[in-house]
């Protein structure tokens, strides 16, 4: 049984996303603030937390950060209808999904759904070890490194440059990659932004000029093999 925790700081959200979790066989643990969020994954570690992005005391993104920190455990945020520079700055500091208030409860447990499927995914015996110059992909280690250095990537990073790495030289739309890497058939394609950008910033010497992850102005992105 997996272990949710759920932060928000209002009771009756709370009330309906554990009861639609547990229903789901999830073991649920709910609190109202950050800092008693904290405080829980010290007690338990949890396989996924549903953070509400405005909370009282410590905010979800400084919660956020602070999980990043101690591990990559998956985040799904709550975010208010039309706050993108949240949802953005929530992705940016690693957050696996998001979900916009208000929601169906059900959708919300079809996205946890998802994202511990991919967190838990073992690699297949097919799976092997990815190369591309002094880039080594590990998908059975669950892990990358460059140069010799481990790279510190969440657990939708690693997909990602798995994908682009198992499929170099092909233009990919930012759709295409929510639906190959993300498992959705819709959703907001600035996801896939920001997860390239935070990916440059790993495995590129000048994100800013990038040579490995490469945007194709107005169709996507592409995987550029080492010479």
């Amino acid at each position: 049984m997996t272990h949710v925790l759920v932060v928000d700081d209002d009771a009756t959200v709370r009330e309906v996303v554990a009861s639609y979790l547990r229903a789901s066989g999830h073991d649920v643990v709910d609190v109202p603030d950050g800092e008693q969020a904290l405080d829980a994954m010290r007690r338990t570690r949890a396989d996924l937390v549903v953070l509400d992005l405005m909370l009282p005391g410590i905010d979800g993104l400084e919660v956020c950060r602070r999980l990043r920190e101690d591990g990559d455990v998956p985040v799904i945020m709550l975010t208010a209808l039309g706050a993108e520079t949240d949802r953005v700055m929530g992705l940016a500091l690693g957050a696996d999904d998001y979900v916009t208030k208000p929601f169906s409860p059900r959708e919300l447990v079809l996205r946890v759904d998802a994202v511990l499927r991919r967190a838990g995914q073992q690699a297949s015996p097919q799976d092997e070890t990815l190369t591309d110059g002094d880039l080594v992909v590990e998908p059975a280690k669950r892990s990358a490194s460059l140069a010799g250095r481990p790279l510190s990537l969440t657990a939708r990073e690693l997909d990602l440059l798995r994908f682009l790495v198992s499929h170099p030289g092909r233009v990919w739309s930012r759709e295409e990659l929510l639906q190959e890497v993300w498992g959705w058939s819709f959703g907001d394609r600035s996801t896939v932004t920001v997860h390239v950008r935070r990916l440059r910033e790993k495995v590129e010497t000048d994100p800013t000029n990038p040579v490995r992850l490469l945007t194709v102005w107005g169709t996507g992105y592409r995987w550029e093999p080492a010479a």
